[in-house]
């Protein structure tokens, strides 16, 4: 007679002892939980976001010329594509005075574009333009420009990214400038931030 095979058993772990074993000495075993009696009298805690002052139901009371635009790396290429100015086509749909905001994501997104978009940076380094330091890690500018658009509503957001225009809609009281038809068009800005106040 042969010898029989031994099937082979995959993904077999060794065994471990459990923390809470008895033959472990008492300061490496783990201490069981004890559960925590809830005092139904006690009032219950909701984290809820503060709703910001700055905003009067939609409308942002922050906004106003001259108006500070962040710019995304992409509009500032669309732009180029479109032949567009960027201050100049700024107020020309705005009706104000305009500062355009870089932070260093977007300008670090740009130097890493290389020689091909020399033009954009070289447009970025404008002195009309307002430099942002970032403070966080990495250089991901759409999530830097959400978080500083959701800290700061004194912003204009200017890009063509459909990801990007999705996540600030979800912002009360962000407007977006985007490119259509070869000029700049801002999208949920209320028609008064423009008119002078009486």
């Amino acid at each position: 007679m042969g010898k029989q095979k031994k099937t082979r058993k995959y993904a077999t772990m060794k065994r471990m002892l459990s923390l809470r074993d008895e033959r472990l000495k008492e300061k490496d075993r783990l201490k069981p939980k004890k559960k925590q009696k809830k005092d139904p009298s006690a009032l219950k805690e909701r984290e809820v976001p503060q709703h910001p002052s700055c905003l009067f139901f939609q409308y942002n009371t922050q906004l106003g010329p001259p108006y500070h635009i962040l710019v995304d790396t992409n509009f500032i290429n669309f732009s180029i594509k479109a032949k567009l100015d960027l201050v100049q086509s700024m107020m020309d749909c705005l009706y104000a005075k305009c500062i355009p905001c870089i932070t260093d994501c977007v300008m670090a997104e740009i130097e890493k574009l290389g020689q091909k978009y020399r033009v954009a940076l070289r447009i970025a380094k404008d002195p009309r333009f307002e430099r942002l330091p970032c403070t966080h890690k990495g250089t991901y500018a759409d999530d830097c420009l959400v978080q500083r658009v959701t800290q700061h509503k004194c912003y204009i957001v200017a890009t063509v990214d459909r990801d990007l225009k999705r996540r600030i809609r979800k912002i009360p009281g962000v407007p977006i400038m985007y490119i259509s038809n070869h000029r700049y068009n801002i999208e949920r800005m209320p028609d008064d931030y423009g008119a002078p106040r009486f």
